[in-house]
This record gives C-alpha cells, structure tokens and sequence, in this order.
C-alpha cells in the first residue's frame, strides 16, 4: 500500500513538473510573440530600410547558427529517448553534444556581434546615428531579440549541464525522466525561436 502512495505521489509530481514546464513555455512564447509583432509592425513601415539593415548581416555565420541548432534539438531528442531506454552512457554523450552544439552556437554569434560592432554597426554608434530612422530601428531590434535568445540559450546550456551531471549518477533514469524531458521540451522552444528569428533578419527580401 505505501509502494502504491510512492508511486501515484511521484506521477502526480510529474505530471505538475510537465504543467508547470507548458506554463512557462506559454510565457516565452508571449515574450517573443510581442517582439515578433513590434518587429512586424516597424518592418511594415519601413520596408526598405530594414532589407538594407538584412543585407549588412552575416547570412552564412546565420545559416550555420540554424543548423547547429536543428542539429542540437536532434541529439536533445535522443538523449530524452536513449534516457528512457536506460542507456544512461548514450545520454549523457548526446547531452554533451547537445551542450557542445549550444557553446558553438554563442560562439558565432558573438563572433557576428564582434563584427557588426567593429564595424559601428550598434545602437547608439555615430554611423548608425547618421543612417535612417528604419535602419536603427532594425539594429535595435535586432540586437535586441538576439541578444534576448542567445540568453535562453545561455541559460539553456546551465540547465543542460546540470541534466547531464544528474544522468551520470543517476538521478534522471528510466524511473525519472521528466525533468530531463523538461529540458528538452525548454531546449526545442528555445530552436523555434531562433527558426523564426533567422528569416525574420537575414532573409528579408
């Protein structure tokens, strides 16, 4: 009988961890839903200015960022699975990848910042003071959301680690799991993100 409490007490946990999880992911999704509208809305009034702004941006260093990412919600979902499964070696291997796909993401985009800095091309610089109201526009918010999303991915990767040193001692196992699936469910939002977020400033035409 209390092997029977024990196991309905922790579906019942698992189940408000996975609630819990939706509810924040409604959040975020609210977060940037209103940026991508604000994006919309400045974009509809200054059509031209913001394809000279896209033109300015590292549209290989973008593509390479999107399929890092792809590639990481690929290895995020096979440490989830490969956990179920019980085989705790083969997730912790894609976990690292996972974490190693989002360090290699940040790392280009600081690389992209780094250039577009070098070059005065941020909010509140003497060149982009001199160019149109849209193109600032454009910078802005383009620092803005990305800046914004490499942060989730920052904290993503904090939340990924702590996972993958749970899995070794085994703390998440086939038993419990949930907040590794958590994670991965936060991690895939975060790839979503960044797939709107991709054409939205490097595809415009």
């Amino acid at each position: 009988m209390i092997e029977l409490k024990s196991v309905a007490a922790e579906a019942k946990d698992d189940t408000g961890a996975r609630l819990g999880m939706w509810l924040f992911l409604l959040s975020e999704i609210l977060l940037f839903g209103g940026l991508f509208v604000l994006y919309s809305v400045y974009r509809y009034k200054n059509p031209v200015d913001f394809y000279h702004g896209s033109r300015e941006l590292n549209l290989l260093l973008g593509t390479l960022n999107t399929v890092i990412l792809l590639t990481s919600s690929l290895t995020m979902a096979m440490a989830v699975s490969a956990i179920q499964k019980g085989n705790r070696q083969l997730a912790s291997s894609l976990i690292a990848a996972t974490i190693f796909f989002g360090l290699l993401f940040l790392v280009n985009k600081g690389v992209e910042w780094g250039t577009e800095i070098h070059h005065d091309r941020y909010p509140g610089s003497a060149v982009l003071l001199g160019r149109s109201q849209g193109e600032i526009l454009f910078f802005g918010l383009y620092y803005v959301m990305t800046g914004l999303h490499g942060l989730h991915v920052l904290v993503g990767v904090g939340v990924l680690t702590a996972m993958l040193g749970f899995v070794m001692r085994n703390k998440i196992n086939p038993d419990r799991f949930v907040p590794l699936e958590n994670t991965g469910l936060y991690w895939h939002l975060v790839d979503i993100i960044w797939i709107f977020l991709f054409p939205l400033f490097y595809l415009i035409t």
